[in-house]
């Protein structure tokens, strides 16, 4: 077998996501031909695949050495450096792929995709606009793949920032190309509000239900059709189908992705044990100025709503969800991706605060506009709170509190593409999931009373004024009348699926929900402890 053989059943294997095969059958050509800058690429992408970002780095870097006008994997390591949170080094590899090669369309995405990560939502657009520009100089036809991909990422950002017209149009320009773009569907589905007098809602939901009976559908387009009908149906108060369709899609997904429930179980163990060796009345005595105001709880427990309120304040920057704490305690305290007791200590009692400082540098391209405080809506940043107790000395926690039935109908009811929430894929898995979550947030309140904000969801809904009051003191925040028309606020971007609700006033609706599924989810909320 020639080379340019082995090499297309590498790629095969790469696409099919059997990346030890890939690692495996490079191995044996590097051997013979260790400068070959095109299979270290390879190498390099299957450690992506695996999550091994550090380990990728070094392979491209490596193809690099050996070929520096390898620009797919310049373009590679610039990805696996934005994962691991090196934003601005990934930043200077996109431009000068772009300067390199003007038509580089993947620098173009992955480029827009670190802009919306920093919430430069404008200049995510114009790079997406800009990447549709090459694609139409090399006579790539709209029906492509790459060009209707970065159409709906263009769609995407403008929902995020509050511009439906604009999402709109561009959802219909997909639309208007290709009728069964089921992602597009979805995405418009949670936009619209479904109801029996509303003609746009009805017309949707008919092309939608047109849609389903394709049987050329993949598993991921049948996925989100279900989960856009389940939508609709939940709007038209049909629980039955709603229940139908988006247990369907759940389904789907679990047998495509499983559910990492065991893993997570035993995180969060090992986080309990670790901290009752540890003394949480300390904390680092280098207290740094800029104040982080944590947002946690179970996802889909008020998390966004409770930014917004914040975000919406003159001396608050809302960030978003965040994964720059778990980056930053992953780097510094993990060993063969077990956490070090020792290490951390060591950290506590050292003279710089390098975990806060890791964690803040990640800002280095947010345009914060001199913001005092800084917003980071991760819900399971409640795992982490023993380690913001030791780092933030002058932090703020807020744990989002809801009703534990609505909480899981809420998870089941949604799609997230976060791998770390693939216990949600499991209808049984959730209520397990919420119990653990139970567990270490009685853990830590227990062990630092009085430092924790419990945001009572259902207070919030029934008396905002005095709830918001409460939050804005907790926060050491004077009282700033946006923060009472936070569905106004369009100076935070919405990145969750949170979105088409957090940009509305305060509702009721959606309070003890739950019950209207009760005949059809009750082994699930029986489960809950």
């Amino acid at each position: 077998m020639d080379l340019i053989e082995k090499v297309k059943i590498l790629n095969n294997h790469l696409n099919a996501g059997n990346f030890k095969k890939v690692i495996e059958g490079s191995a044996v050509i590097l051997k013979k031909i260790p400068e070959n800058s095109y299979v270290l690429n390879l190498v390099g992408m299957a450690y992506q695949g695996l999550n091994q970002h550090k380990k990728s780095i070094e392979i491209f870097e490596m193809a690099l050495a050996r070929d520096t006008k390898n620009i797919a994997a310049k373009n590679n390591l610039a990805n696996s450096l934005k994962a691991i949170g090196e934003l601005k080094s990934a930043k200077l590899y996109y431009e000068e792929i772009l300067k390199i090669d003007p038509n580089y369309i993947n620098a173009y995405n992955n480029y827009a995709n670190l802009k919306t990560i920093t919430n430069d939502y404008e200049g995510a657009i114009f790079l997406y606009q800009e990447g549709l520009k090459s694609l139409e100089r090399n006579g790539t036809k709209s029906s492509n793949p790459k060009f209707l991909g970065i159409l709906f990422s263009i769609a995407v950002a403008y929902h995020s920032i509050n511009n439906i017209d604009k999402a709109n149009e561009t959802i219909n320009k997909i639309l208007a190309i290709n009728p069964n773009h089921t992602a597009a569907h979805k995405l418009l589905s949670s936009i619209i509000k479904y109801s029996n007098n509303n003609e746009v809602s009805v017309a949707h939901l008919k092309k939608m239900l047109e849609v389903i009976k394709n049987d050329k559908l993949d598993d991921n387009q049948k996925i989100d059709i279900k989960f856009a009908l389940g939508k609709s149906y939940d709007d038209l108060k049909d629980y039955e189908k709603a229940y139908n369709f988006i247990s369907e899609a759940k389904k789907l997904r679990f047998k495509k992705l499983g559910s990492n429930l065991l893993k997570e179980e035993t995180n969060i163990k090992n986080l309990i044990k670790i901290f009752k060796e540890i003394n949480l009345d300390q904390s680092h005595k280098d207290i740094p100025g800029q104040k982080i105001i944590f947002i946690c709880g179970m996802p889909r427990s008020g998390t966004t709503l409770v930014e917004q309120i914040i975000a919406s304040h003159n001396k608050v920057y809302g960030a978003g969800e965040l994964i720059y704490l778990q980056q930053t305690i992953r780097k510094n305290f993990e060993e063969n991706s077990r956490l070090n007791i020792n290490k951390i200590l060591e950290s506590v009692n050292s003279k710089t605060n390098l975990v806060y400082k890791d964690y803040l540098k990640n800002f280095d391209l947010y345009n914060l506009n001199n913001a005092e405080f800084i917003t980071d809506k991760a819900p399971q940043n409640f795992t982490m709170i023993g380690f913001i107790k030791l780092f933030f000395p002058n932090c703020k926690i807020i744990h989002c509190v809801r009703n534990p039935k609505d909480v899981c109908l809420s998870l089941f009811k949604n799609s997230f593409a976060s791998s770390s929430m693939a216990w949600s894929n499991n209808e049984n898995d959730i209520p397990r999931y919420f119990n653990l979550y139970n567990e270490i947030m009685n853990f830590w309140k227990n062990k630092i009373p009085n430092f924790i904000y419990d945001a009572q969801y259902e207070k919030i809904i029934e008396d905002k004024e005095n709830e918001i009051k409460k939050i804005l003191n907790f926060c050491d925040l004077d009282l700033d009348e946006k923060c009472f028309n936070h569905h106004k606020n369009s100076k935070t971007p919405i990145k969750t699926v949170s979105i088409s609700q957090a940009r509305q006033p305060i509702y009721s609706s959606s309070v003890n929900l739950s019950s209207k599924y009760d005949l059809f989810l009750n082994k699930m909320f029986n489960q809950l402890v």
